[in-house]
Order: C-alpha cells, then sequence, then structure tokens
C-alpha cells in the first residue's frame, strides 16, 4: 500500500515538474522572441530610450535627420523607465544616459537638424524656439542646426540625443557619430576649455588688492557687424543681462564685436561661443593726479576749448575726442579699448636735469645741461624745476603735447637748457659760480612767464654746482684755488677764533680760580671794608688834630707876631743905636781895627737873632747848594761873608806890601 502511495505521489510530482519545465522554457523561448523581435524593451529609470523605426508603411524620412511623419529612422519622443511594448520586428531602442549639468556648470547644446544657419550667423537662434525637450516643435517650429545661444544651466535635462549633442564638462552626450563627427566636437571642445566655457565668468574681490581691480570686456562673437569707422560697439544698455540672453541683446540692437560696456564684480554665465570675455585692470587715478580722458568712440561733439586755444579740441564727456572735464582720483571701471587716461600730476612734480637721479616719472632722459661760459669753460650744469599742473588745464596739456612726458622731452627741456646756455656765455666760469643765487632768482623770474604759455605753473628752480665734463682737469684746477683761498681765509678765522677762545678760556681760568677763593677773597674783602673804615676813623682822627693844630698855631703866630713886632722895634732902635756907634767907631778906626770891630759886631747880632727865632745854627734838611761851600743856610751865609771880609783885607795888605798877623 505504501508502495502504490509513493509511485502515486511520484508520478504526480513528475507530472508537476515537467509542466514547470515547459512553462518557463515557453517564457524563455517568448522572451527570447520579444528581445529579438523588439517587442518589449526595459528601460532603466536613470536612462532615456531612443526610439528607432526600422521599417514603416510611410517609408523613410525624406527630409532631416528624425522622422516627424511616422516614417522609417530616429522618432522625436524618447521613452522614460520601465517595459516598453513594441511591435515585433519594427523598433529598436537605444538606451542613453540623461544630460546632467554639474551645480555652477554650463551645458552647450549643438543640433544636428534644423534650418541651416545663413550667412554671417554664428550661433542658431533661439528667439522662436528654445526648448530643447520638445524635439517636434523644435524642428516644426523652425530651429536652427549647429551651436545654440542658449546654454543649459546645472540640473538633469531629458534631451533626445539623436538630434542634439550635449557637450558638459565632463562629457558629451550624443548617438554614435562617425569619425567627422567626432573630429568637429572635439575641436569645439578645446575651444571651450581655451575660453573656460563651461565655467561662469566670476569676478571677485580678493585678499590680493590687484586681483580685486578687475573688469571684464566683452567681444560679441554673433550678430549684425559693426559700421565702417566705429571700434566699439555702443552700450544698448541691460536688457540683456549683462550678456547672459543674447536673443535680447540682439533684440536690443547689440552688434558683434568688442563691446564699450564692461563687466564688473560678480558672477555671469555667458554662453562663451556667443561673448569672449577679458580680464583687464580697473582704472585706478590716485591722488595727487586727474586722469584726462582720449576717447575712441563716441558721438562727434563741439569744441568746447574756447575760441583762443587753437591746439585742438576738447569735447563733452562721452563724445570721440579729449574730454574737458578730467577724471578725479578715484577708481574707474573704464574700458581701455575704448580710449586711454592719460594721468597728469596736479601736486608740485620735480625735473631733475641729473644723470642717473629722477625727481618724477617724467625726467628719465634729462641730463646736464653742458654750458660755455664767456672765458670758453665747459661745464655741465645740474638743475632742478619744480613745476605744477592746473588740474583745469590738464585737458588742455594733453591736446597739445599728448602727455606730460612728451610735454618735457620735447618742450620743457630745449627750452631750459637754451635759457641756461644763453646766460652762461655772459659770464666767467667763476662768475657763474660766485653767482648763483643772483642767476636763480633771474631765472625763476624770467621762466615763470615762458611756462605760462603752456599752460603751466612754474614754481621754482634749484640750480646745482657746475662741474667738468668727463677728462676736463681745467675746472678742477679753478676750483681747488678757490679752495686753497677759503681754506686760508678760514685759518685766519680760526686763528682769531681760537685767540678769543684762549682769552675766554683765560677768564674762565681766573673765574674758577676766584670762585675757588671766593671764601678767603670775601674774608679779604671784608678786612679791607673794616681797614678802610679804621683808616678813615683815623684820618678824621687827624683831621681833627690838624685842625687844633692850626688853631693853636694862628694863636701861637699872632703872639709871636706882636711879641716879634714888639722886639723888631726895640732891635731896631738897638740897631740903629748900634750903627750910630759902629759908624762912629768907624770913622774913628780906620784900617784894620774897623773890620775887626764890624764883623765882631756882625756876629753878635746874628747870634742874638739865631736865638730870639729859635732857629738851629745846623738845619736838619740840606735843600740845594754843594756840599763844599755851605750855601743854602744862615751858617753858610755867615762863613762866606767871613771869607770875603778875609780875602779883601789880604788884597788891602798885599796892595800895601803888609803881611797880616796870624
Amino acid at each position: 500500500m505504501f508502495s502504490d502511495f509513493f509511485h502515486s505521489g511520484w508520478t504526480t510530482g513528475s507530472a508537476t515538474a515537467a509542466a514547470l519545465g515547459l512553462t518557463l522554457a515557453a517564457l524563455l523561448v517568448l522572451w527570447l522572441l520579444a528581445s529579438l523581435s523588439g517587442a518589449v524593451r526595459y528601460i532603466p529609470n536613470d536612462r532615456v530610450g531612443v526610439v528607432e523605426k526600422l521599417w514603416s508603411g510611410s517609408g523613410s524620412v525624406k527630409l532631416g535627420l528624425l522622422a516627424l511623419n511616422g516614417e522609417a529612422g530616429f522618432q522625436p519622443e524618447l521613452r522614460r523607465g520601465g517595459f516598453h511594448f513594441f511591435t515585433p520586428l519594427q523598433y529598436r531602442v537605444h538606451i542613453c544616459p540623461m544630460v546632467s549639468v554639474t551645480q555652477g556648470k554650463i551645458g552647450y547644446v549643438f543640433a544636428r537638424d534644423g534650418v541651416d544657419l545663413p550667412a554671417g550667423q554664428t550661433l542658431a537662434d533661439n528667439a522662436t524656439v528654445s526648448n530643447f525637450l520638445d524635439v517636434r516643435t523644435f524642428l516644426a517650429g523652425g530651429g536652427q542646426k549647429g551651436p545654440q545661444r542658449k546654454i543649459l544651466r546645472e540640473g538633469t535635462h531629458i534631451i533626445n540625443p539623436a538630434l542634439f549633442v550635449v557637450m558638459t564638462e565632463e562629457a558629451t552626450y550624443s548617438m554614435t557619430m562617425d569619425a567627422t563627427e567626432r573630429e568637429y566636437y572635439q575641436k569645439m571642445r578645446e575651444l571651450l576649455d581655451q575660453r573656460r566655457g563651461f565655467s561662469p565668468l566670476v569676478i571677485k574681490g580678493t585678499e590680493d588688492s590687484h586681483a580685486s581691480d578687475l573688469l571684464a570686456v566683452v567681444t560679441v562673437q554673433d550678430g549684425p557687424a559693426l559700421p565702417r569707422d566705429e571700434l566699439l560697439a555702443p552700450d544698448v544698455g541691460d536688457l540683456h543681462n549683462s550678456f547672459q540672453e543674447p536673443e535680447r541683446f540682439l533684440k536690443a540692437g547689440g552688434k558683434r564685436g568688442r563691446q564699450e560696456r564692461v563687466l564688473v564684480e560678480g558672477t555671469y554665465y555667458i554662453n562663451r561661443l556667443f561673448a569672449t570675455v577679458e580680464l583687464i585692470n580697473k582704472t585706478v587715478i590716485p591722488v595727487g593726479f586727474v586722469g584726462v580722458v582720449v576717447s575712441y568712440t563716441g558721438r562727434k561733439g563741439n569744441d568746447v576749448s574756447g575760441a583762443e586755444y587753437s591746439h585742438g579740441e576738447l569735447v563733452e564727456t562721452g563724445c570721440r575726442g579729449v574730454w574737458r572735464d578730467p577724471l578725479m582720483p578715484g577708481k574707474y571701471a573704464f574700458n581701455t579699448y575704448a580710449g586711454k587716461i592719460e594721468l597728469v600730476p596736479t601736486t608740485n612734480f620735480v625735473l631733475m636735469w641729473q644723470s642717473g637721479a629722477s625727481g618724477s616719472n617724467f625726467d628719465s632722459n634729462l641730463r646736464e645741461i653742458t654750458l660755455i661760459t664767456k672765458d670758453a669753460f665747459e661745464p655741465l650744469l645740474p638743475l632742478s624745476v619744480v613745476v605744477h599742473i592746473d588740474y583745469r588745464k590738464a585737458p588742455m596739456v594733453v591736446q597739445r603735447f599728448g602727455n606730460v612726458k612728451q610735454l618735457v622731452e620735447q618742450t620743457l627741456d630745449p627750452m631750459v637748457s637754451s635759457y641756461f646756455k644763453n646766460v652762461s656765455q655772459t659770464r666767467t666760469f667763476i662768475e657763474l659760480i660766485q653767482s648763483r643765487s643772483e642767476l636763480q632768482a633771474g631765472a625763476s623770474v624770467d621762466m615763470r612767464g615762458r611756462f605760462q604759455a603752456y599752460s603751466l605753473e612754474f614754481q621754482e628752480v634749484l640750480i646745482g654746482t657746475p662741474k667738468p665734463q668727463p677728462g676736463d682737469n681745467r675746472i678742477e684746477n679753478i676750483m681747488s684755488q678757490l679752495r686753497d683761498r677759503q681754506i686760508a681765509r678760514e685759518q685766519v678765522e680760526t686763528f682769531a677764533q681760537k685767540q678769543i677762545a684762549a682769552d675766554k678760556q683765560r677768564e674762565l681760568n681766573e673765574a674758577e680760580k676766584r670762585a675757588e677763593k671766593q671764601a678767603e677773597l670775601t674774608s679779604s674783602l671784608v678786612d679791607i671794608s673794616i681797614k678802610d673804615n679804621n683808616g678813615a676813623a683815623l684820618v678824621k682822627a687827624a683831621e681833627r688834630r690838624r685842625q687844633e693844630m692850626e688853631s693853636l698855631a694862628q694863636g701861637e703866630k699872632f703872639r709871636q707876631e706882636n711879641e716879634g713886632a714888639g722886639r723888631a722895634s726895640a732891635i731896631k732902635a738897638v740897631g740903629e743905636a748900634e750903627a750910630a756907634a759902629i759908624k762912629a767907631k768907624s770913622d774913628a778906626l780906620e784900617g784894620e781895627g774897623a773890620d775887626k770891630q764890624l764883623m765882631q759886631t756882625v756876629m753878635l747880632r746874628l747870634a742874638e737873632a739865631f736865638e730870639t727865632a729859635r732857629v738851629p745854627l745846623v738845619p736838619q734838611i740840606q735843600v740845594g747848594g754843594s756840599s763844599g761851600d755851605g750855601g743854602g743856610n744862615a751858617f753858610g751865609t755867615l762863613l762866606s761873608l767871613m771869607n770875603s771880609l778875609k780875602a779883601a783885607e789880604l788884597a788891602r795888605l798885599g796892595t800895601s806890601g803888609t803881611r797880616p798877623s796870624a
């Protein structure tokens, strides 16, 4: 029984397995038939399917690349992810990746079919047809083949690769291409890489100050050409969103070529096949300068320089030519292809006529002026001139001379050199050196008017020391002689100053010594004062004693005079009596006896007189006279008298022959 059951079960299982196997085999065959016939096709969700119709009752495509009317060929509609059922052996599905543009990048679209581009047009017009997702609408609406003006921004785009080739930085999305197409798109990729076309234009400030001073000059590669004599395309406003919408740019009247309008800091998604960009520096006008604009573009303006100015025209801002109003110090987004800005200094600047030295950026080619003096010397004269330009006259200077450097080299250099050459011919070399101050003052007056004629303000001229030319020793010899003279003068002055210094040093030493002995000096001065006071007191006392003695002397004199007068009268009377007596005796005693008697009488009277007057016989002080004759006093006089008498007696005796007795 068990065996029967087992046998029956095995028989049933075998039948089921066989049925299942047949079913699977049938399904596999059906799947193979469906796959081979194209009746069923699975498309992943991250892919798209391009349907190619292999045969059709309408025949093949006669015009274009895609079959828009059911013909055999690539169909305009795409298939998305999932299972899709087709008529067997009539369709083929090409599975392709979706177009993906990375964040912050740009994708470029090339149409393989559509209307041919007209002559002069570079990119396909997307003004009426701009939807690349609807192929039927694109082709039916007159979409043009070739590179498109519209670009793709970041994201995933469902685009039929049978019609469009999309090029991103990472890949090129397209159906199979032949060798010619691959070469063409490879060149386009190289061109976009060269122009950095897959990335937006980013102008931003960085830590580098120079990098932050950038702007972009745009050159449009499509659109109507510029008229004759126009260098830059005029600005058509900002309706085109800074060249990011080519169709609006062209609709506003934009022209191909380098644009007058520039781009400043920001991010711009610009089709680099439509417009290229070039980064240039902004124009910075530093403090102390103004910028005179010489515009190459713009409308023709009226001359505003005035009737008296005959060196060219000045025009208003925005016109072609030299602008009347200069740009003040600052930073400007100026398109240097539209014109140039000449910097003109408004502060005082120095022009140096000296080799190897420079006072500004305008005198690099100036050299010393070669002079010829009155005495045929040829020195080199270095000098400096301080110049100022009125900022309101800066456009006139640029209009007349082109720039300040040309003004200096072509006008000021010949004028200044000629002036000093003429002046040097009227002076000798020594006079030229010694009258430098006078020459400098005269040059300041004479050149002021000449500079005004060139719209310049002359400030000052500074004349250096003339120096010899290379190999000329004559000037050095003269300078050596002048130096020797000056050294001699200075030595004389030095000696005089040294003498003064020595005197001062001596005074200083005396003062120092006096200071050291100040205490003693003060003490001695006090002693002197005390002694002076004591002396003055003694003088006063002596003066009083003298006055007292004078009073006593006057009284004594008066007394003596009275007594003397009385005694004199008595003596006179006695004398007269004695004289009479002597005379009588003399008469009576003639000869020797008379003389002796007379001598005795005289001696007696003299003795009485000396006694009465209290006069010493021998004076205490002898004045005059010789030591041998005893003159000068009464005693001498008496001796002289006695000698005279003796001599007379001897003479008398000699005459009479009588010898006197001893």
